[in-house]
């Protein structure tokens, strides 16, 4: 069941960098709440802070803290914002926003909280989203956190697997591999696997169904060496729009200091509207080697191909 709580307060301004005033109830339109300063053309369209944190905050400076005075639009009660994750969404009222960054820099002098006490919670623990349905809120209107579910696809290219004549290993270690990364990041997520021979048509066919059902990313391992059957590079590069080549090279020069053979791989990494695919080698030893790489900057690589970039 969908995690669930409640609008305590809808909060305008119509000027940036000051107070915001509770108005009971107002219409999100694509830009964010209407008639407020911080609404428009950008990722930071409606701002939220929970009640909790509110609360928390004012018992720290010892004073009462109206809702709105950190300038959030929407204050929440019994949602634990701080444990969302871009790209989540949430249904508020009629509204549906799509989680776009969390926390920001504090804007100091130019904050009216922070003018005051010198410090503000908003920086640490605000939730900003993006509108991707208009809709009308509330006081007492309920919330309801859709966390977002990241959707992969691991694809092993191989004769011999596919004939049977062979186990497929290294489909199997990334499947643990992804698993466990977005258990660690706690982040909800589906690996599905497919096994082909090395045939560019149906690998081909693989990437336009995943890119159709809106994967985030495809890993394909086998196929990137240089016999006369290894089609994958091929495949990937007439199917990405954008290639990444950054990733590969890294990885082939790191794994090239203690086994030339590595120097050999083809492996490429690319994008296609909002889908990222890496071809690596066959073994299970490149496999791991190539996905310690790719951790350090998948969900980057994700929330910059929607648009996001969480350090603005």
């Amino acid at each position: 069941m969908p995690e669930q709580g409640q609008v305590v307060s809808v909060n305008i301004s119509t000027r940036t960098g000051t107070i915001k005033e509770p108005v009971g109830r107002a219409r999100i339109d694509e830009r964010g709440l209407e008639g407020d300063a911080h609404a428009g053309d950008w990722h930071r369209q409606v701002s939220l802070l929970a009640s909790e944190s509110v609360e928390r905050f004012a018992g720290q400076i010892g004073r009462r803290l109206a809702w709105g005075e950190f300038a959030e639009n929407i204050t929440t009660r019994g949602l634990e914002l701080t444990r969302w994750h871009l790209l989540d969404e949430l249904e508020v009222g009629g509204a549906r926003l799509q989680v776009t960054q969390i926390g920001k820099k504090c804007h100091g002098d130019d904050c009216a909280i922070f003018r005051e006490v010198g410090r503000c919670v908003m920086p640490r623990e605000g939730i900003f989203c993006r509108v991707l349905r208009p809709g009308e809120v509330g006081e007492g209107d309920a919330i309801r956190y859709l966390p977002r579910q990241w959707k992969f696809l691991v694809i092993t290219a191989s004769d011999r697997c596919a004939r049977g004549q062979a186990s497929d290993r290294s489909g199997p270690a990334a499947e643990r591999w992804l698993r466990d990364f977005c258990a660690g990041q706690q982040l909800a997520c589906r690996v599905e696997r497919a096994l082909v021979p090395d045939e560019a048509e149906q690998l081909r066919g693989h990437l336009e169904r995943a890119r159709a059902a809106g994967l985030d990313a495809v890993f394909i391992t086998g196929g990137t060496g240089i016999g006369p059957r290894d089609v994958t590079p091929e495949v990937v590069q007439r199917f990405c729009g954008k290639l990444l080549p950054g990733i590969v090279e890294a990885v082939r020069v790191q794994a090239g200091a203690s086994n030339p053979n590595a120097w050999l791989s083809r492996s490429l990494a690319g994008v296609r509207d909002t889908m990222l695919v890496f071809a690596m080698p066959g073994s299970t030893r490149a496999v791991g080697e190539y996905l310690e790489a790719i951790g350090k900057v998948l969900l980057h690589a994700v929330w910059m191909v929607h648009g996001l970039d969480p350090h603005r």
